[in-house]
């Protein structure tokens, strides 16, 4: 679509026609009478004289007859675009396309300025409007390709690929006794069969000799010692095999249910985690009710809370009802299990003064998982 690319607007004014030579395809779009009036009653009309499009004859005669109907040979051609009335018709919208340094006049008829405006525009090549006799260069895209020449998607896939040496080469179609004579086409890398590894099944000598090792010699054909040794070397191998399957299997069990005891983990902000026995059952998540038993010391091994008897401290974890150290820390134990946590100022009380805990105290805390619903 074309693309308005600056504003365009002039002033007619009565008893003065103005000439207008466009310096690109420009769109008139609106007429207007201005704020004062000189006639508050009459009439105002706009007038638009252009040049008219003279056909291209023929031939001669038609020339020599359009010269005998036009004898003065005035191809201008005089219109009215609108007229106003003050208090009734005041404004009048337009759509007029003037082409680049073709010109053309306005004048006013009446008593009233009349003020028009429009914008200069940018056509693309495919919007530029041509005739009957006469076709764009992309009237017919390559994208766009009539229905009774479109090519089966079989004959595409058996085209040459990148890797074809026959790739843009042109191909002669040859007569019937001609494709009878012509040799056998190489067969690409990728339709080769690669030989069959040898194994220690008995392999006959006709076949052992389509068999080419890497230098290109071909490969004798194993005798039957041959292949009675390979068969025990296969054997120990998965025999090995088993072995450190097995063994790697039972130390991974046994490491599951130890789990990580006894390494001390941080995470990313600040938490350290030390796993002092791996509990049972599955593992607690936020949103579940826990009971605990633990004991809270200072870095100094001052004991400031704990609960080792009674009825065990419960809250909803994750659920924000504890300092986000506890929130954070026990998720992942089972029931059963004892865990230190080593929380930092920022996942404990911060800055604010508790009850036997100063201002950005790290807390340690030995906790256990009494129980979980």
């Amino acid at each position: 679509m074309p693309v308005a690319v600056a504003l365009w607007s002039t002033v007619v004014k009565p008893g003065n026609a103005v000439s207008v030579i466009p310096q690109g395809d420009l769109v008139i779009t609106n007429a207007a009478l201005g704020t004062e009036l000189a006639d508050p009653t009459g009439r105002t009309s706009v007038k638009l004289t252009y040049m008219r499009l003279v056909p291209v004859p023929e031939d001669e005669n038609e020339e020599e007859e359009n010269d005998d109907d036009d004898d003065d040979g005035d191809a201008q051609v005089e219109t009215v675009l609108c007229s106003f009335t003050p208090g009734k018709i005041e404004q009048c919208t337009l759509n007029l396309t003037f082409e680049e340094e073709e010109e053309f006049l306005l004048e006013v008829v009446g008593k009233n300025e009349v003020y028009l405006s429009g914008n200069y525009i940018d056509q693309a090549p495919d919007q530029v409007p041509y005739n009957d006799e006469s076709e764009p260069e992309d009237a017919y895209p390559l994208d766009e390709v009539s229905s009774d020449v479109e090519m089966n998607p079989e004959d595409v896939i058996n085209f040459p690929s990148d890797e074809d040496e026959d790739v843009g080469r042109l191909e002669e179609v040859l007569s019937d006794e001609e494709e009878t004579a012509k040799p056998t086409k190489r067969p690409r890398e990728s339709d080769v069969v690669e030989p069959e590894p040898v194994t220690g099944e008995k392999i006959s000598k006709r076949k052992a000799k389509k068999l080419k090792a890497e230098n290109g010699a071909a490969v004798p054909a194993p005798t039957e010692a041959a292949g009675e040794a390979l068969k025990k070397n296969e054997k120990k191998d998965k025999k090995a095999k088993k072995g450190v399957d097995s063994k790697g299997g039972e130390e991974t069990e046994a490491k599951e249910k130890q789990g990580d005891k006894g390494s001390l983990r941080e995470l990313p902000n600040g938490l350290k985690i030390q796993d002092a026995k791996i509990g049972n059952g599955p593992q607690v998540k936020k949103g579940a009710n826990v009971s605990m038993r633990y004991i809270g010391k200072l870095p100094n091994g001052k004991v400031f809370d704990s609960n080792t008897k009674g009825k065990p401290f419960t809250f909803r974890l994750g659920g924000g009802e504890v300092i986000k150290g506890w929130d954070e820390g026990i998720a992942g134990m089972k029931v059963g299990g004892e865990r230190l946590l080593i929380v930092p100022p920022s996942l404990g009380y911060g800055a604010r003064k508790m009850d036997g805990i100063p201002p950005n105290s790290i807390l340690r805390f030995e906790v256990k998982l009494i129980d979980m619903k």
